[in-house]
């Protein structure tokens, strides 16, 4: 699936970003792969996994968050998914 790289104004705290890289993909088929943040100067740069730019861009509408830009990008190393583990009880 394409990877996506966009930048915005941080409107999350910390906890809630690394929340947002554990989350399963969304109603939009997009996931985080990674995010990287400044708390200083309150920017988010998102490394989404995607079908499209369209998706991208609803998985943003949907919180309302405006991008500045948002590109399409290949990666120097594959990206895995985290993997849901079960416990049995």
């Amino acid at each position: 699936m394409p990877v996506f790289l966009d930048v915005h104004k941080v409107p999350f705290s910390e906890s809630n970003l690394k929340e947002l890289c554990m989350s399963p993909p969304d109603e939009f088929g997009v996931s985080h792969v990674n995010l990287f943040y400044n708390k200083d100067t309150n920017v988010c740069f998102c490394l989404l996994e995607g079908p499209d730019m369209d998706a991208i861009e609803k998985h943003h509408a949907k919180v309302n968050i405006k991008c500045e830009w948002i590109t399409e990008v290949s990666l120097a190393r594959p990206y895995k998914p985290p993997t849901t583990t079960t416990t049995a009880t």
